[in-house]
């Protein structure tokens, strides 16, 4: 029954397709999938599939990285953190690089780990070096009020997270934005909710629609686009993730995100600040925050760089475009954020040998 819909979505959404447009997945797992399932090569080449600032690894900054060597450099500290994160470079080094020097730097899957890692490991000073979007806060949320509430004092945490509907906003009042139609973000609009994006279409009148991550979920998603940029519908919102996303979201996660967080300015790597879009630890938790406990300074440094993953990430340049992809940026030797990644753009039109 699948196949069939999936058949009938692609002819439809080709028929209709009679000008060039452009389609943006925000989230990285969309975007491998799109390339996994090959779904680019059976559209229309008038369709535009762009990638988005979903990846919380190609959008973590420098300064963060910077910050988590710092500490390596002048306290008895184990950074620890999600893999991929290892080989994201700061302004002169990367965590992989510290830790081939000695440095102790550890990898883990899931931020309660840590819990138990502190309690057995009294004599450590352990700091968690956090980043994702909505939908990995809850989680390091409940670690850290978990560390608080157990009296830990050798568990620490140094917040990168960031907010998906303010760098959103950023885009669409680019001048030169060119975005069409919208595929929000499944994974975020489980926790946030499916009307977190309404704005999209209220206040910037771009279609758009919450998908899951399935073929017959991505097509479906991109045939609700097409429909309305092709035949000049009435531009509407769509919740195509019904299984999983309800209207309001997760009312439990979000309180855990309410109690130990607070919305502050963010620095996205290669866009800059955006007010409003990232998440810091609040007065209640801040004996747990990292940069507040240990005094961090960093001295800003200002990088000079070829590397078009800002431009990538806001959906004005495909992989393709960069002057670095694939001439000397390539998975094993990446020069920028979206390189590293298995959710990165490049790394993902490399792997797929996509043009």
């Amino acid at each position: 029954m699948s196949r069939v819909l999936i058949k009938r979505l692609i002819e439809e959404i080709n028929t209709m397709t009679h000008k060039e447009m452009k389609i943006m997945e925000v989230c990285g797992t969309h975007t491998q999938m799109i390339s996994k399932l090959g779904i680019r090569s059976v559209l229309s080449p008038k369709i535009k599939l762009l990638s988005g600032p979903g990846c919380p690894i190609c959008v973590t900054h420098e300064e963060d990285i910077d910050t988590a060597i710092e500490l390596l450099n002048h306290n008895d500290i184990t950074i620890a953190t999600f893999g991929d994160l290892l080989r994201v470079k700061g302004t002169k080094s990367c965590l992989l690089d510290e830790k081939s020097k000695g440095k102790d730097v550890i990898i883990i899957t899931s931020p309660l780990a840590l819990i138990q890692m502190a309690e057995d490991n009294k004599e450590k000073k352990i700091v968690f070096l956090g980043v994702g979007f909505e939908t990995t806060a809850p989680i390091i949320a409940l670690t850290i009020k978990t560390a608080f509430e157990k009296g830990l004092d050798n568990l620490f945490f140094l917040s990168s997270i960031k907010l998906m509907s303010p760098i959103l906003h950023y885009m669409f009042k680019q001048p030169n934005n060119q975005i069409q139609g919208l595929i929000c973000p499944g994974h975020v609009a489980s926790i946030k909710g499916a009307n977190y994006f309404t704005f999209i279409v209220d206040d910037y009148h771009i279609p758009a629609g919450v998908c899951g991550f399935e073929a017959l979920d991505i097509l479906g998603g991109i045939h609700h686009l097409v429909k309305q940029i092709s035949e000049n519908e009435k531009i509407e919102f769509k919740n195509l993730y019904k299984r999983c996303v309800r209207p309001k979201g997760n009312p439990t996660a979000n309180q855990i995100m309410k109690e130990v967080f607070q919305v502050s300015q963010g620095e996205w790597r290669g866009i800059g600040k955006v007010e409003g879009s990232s998440l810091i630890i609040n007065k209640k938790y801040e004996r747990l925050d990292a940069v507040k406990y240990f005094d961090v300074k960093i001295k800003r440094l200002k990088q000079v760089t070829k590397c078009a993953c800002s431009d990538i990430l806001l959906g004005k340049k495909v992989p393709k475009e960069c002057p670095l992809f694939n001439r000397g940026c390539s998975p094993l030797h990446p020069q920028g954020p979206c390189m590293i990644s298995t959710e990165g753009a490049c790394a993902i039109a490399y792997q797929y040998k996509e043009e």
